[in-house]
């Protein structure tokens, strides 16, 4: 029986910042790469700095080494999430308080060691979600491992699932370069683009919504002039709730706009992502029911996204049973523990909602890649490119580990492995 000899832990950076979202609400500007003004979140030194990760080695009993990568979302300490994650504040709290816990747990089970890490208190409190997020991936590595299987096996065994041979798809945001890195995202083929970061209403959605239609027909164009043959992306576009503040939100002039949306991106499926935000989750998620239903019944082709407000699992639980979008997003690191993750997503599945396995571009290559292992046994609908905002990086990593990760399994399954 393999088990957990030891836990270390190496502070790291990770693919992005961390944003002072109160502080950017309140005003402050952008100075180059960096804001100008002082923070008004707890824990913050600037409006901007440095994104910080926690790499956390397990080191095995067979002599194997385990890994996953603690981190957290952009706008860390925001909207009722954990606070800002420093390494400094937390690495003390793994190898003082953590490391005890876990030396001598076996390898065998993966929900059984992310059941013990999600239930872990500390002066009679949770984990921070980046602990965990980062924790479950050790364990979940540890497993696969201890076992001479790939992480994607192990949760195909743990969850019963039938495993299929082929990629997700991958969803590239460009960030605030929504022309530029859309031209990367279509000459490397990504399967969802652009994002776009449509935050605001007067420099990037327009008064009456021009600015945005006029991006969409633009994109259209370029997809069709720079695309292979036969490229067919979908367009999901974030637009932070500006359609509903623009339209004072009123639902009949917010469907107008989307049909209106809806034209400029034909050929190519439209996803819109949090149209309006209502202020709170029970009214975010009756304002996306009825806008869902509303699209329905009018035979629209437009896809709604939920984001606002729908941060953990049960979050997303009741988002999905309401039909509260077509689509959720699962943000990975806010739901804490990996499992959560996989949980989520067949709950997406199981109400016949469609799952966006997310996260944050201020997150690591590694945990990334465990959760693109993650999604190739669930089987989401799309799954973020990430870490950064470079397109390039990004969608490397979670390309390559994907086709390195299928090539293995064909080849396992051509030698008599089945699952």
């Amino acid at each position: 029986m393999t088990v957990i000899k030891d836990v270390i832990a190496s502070p790291g950076l990770t693919g992005f910042y961390f944003d002072d979202q109160k502080a950017i609400k309140k005003g402050a500007r952008e100075n180059g790469s960096a804001y100008a003004g002082n923070p008004a979140t707890s824990g913050f030194s600037a409006v901007r700095q440095a994104g910080e990760s926690i790499s956390v080695e397990f080191i095995l009993s067979d002599g194997q080494v385990a890994g996953g990568d603690c981190a957290a979302v952009q706008y860390s300490g925001a909207g009722g999430r954990d606070p800002l994650f420093l390494s400094q504040d937390f690495i003390p709290v793994l190898e003082d308080k953590i490391r005890s816990v876990l030396q001598g747990r076996d390898c065998s089970s993966f929900r059984k060691l992310a059941g013990l890490i999600e239930e872990l208190e500390i002066q009679g409190r949770q984990l921070h979600t980046a602990l965990r997020y980062g924790l479950t991936q050790a364990a979940l590595d540890a497993v696969s491992l201890s076992r001479n299987e790939s992480r994607t096996e192990v949760i195909v065994r743990e969850y019963e699932l039938k495993l299929k041979l082929e990629p997700v798809d991958i969803f590239c945001q460009t960030g605030d370069a929504r022309y530029l890195n859309a031209d990367k995202a279509i000459l490397k083929g990504a399967d969802v683009l652009p994002h776009a970061l449509i935050n605001n209403i007067p420099d990037k959605l327009g008064r009456q919504g021009e600015k945005l239609l006029s991006y969409l027909e633009w994109l259209t164009g370029r997809i069709q002039q720079l695309g292979t043959e036969g490229y067919h992306p979908k367009i999901h576009i974030d637009v932070y709730g500006t359609v509903g503040e623009a339209f004072n939100q009123n639902n009949e002039a917010i469907i107008d706009y989307l049909l209106q949306l809806e034209e400029a991106a034909a050929p190519f499926t439209l996803r819109l992502e949090g149209p309006v935000d209502a202020g709170g989750r029970q009214e975010q998620i009756e304002a996306l029911a009825e806008l869902t239903a509303w699209l329905d019944q009018v035979g629209s082709g437009v896809e709604i996204v939920a984001d606002e407000w729908c941060n953990t699992l049960e979050d997303i639980k009741q988002f999905a049973a309401a039909r509260a979008g077509h689509m959720i997003q699962i943000k990975t690191p806010d739901l804490g523990g990996i499992h959560n993750t996989i949980e989520a997503v067949l709950y997406c599945r199981e109400q016949g909602v469609g799952a966006y396995q997310g996260g944050t571009c201020n997150e690591t290559d590694r945990s990334a890649r465990i959760c693109t292992d993650l999604a190739l046994a669930v089987r989401p609908d799309q799954i973020l490119a990430k870490p950064g905002m470079g397109v390039d990086e990004g969608l490397m990593i979670v390309n390559n580990q994907m086709q390195r990760t299928l090539r293995y399994l064909k080849w396992k399954k051509k030698k008599g492995n089945e699952w």
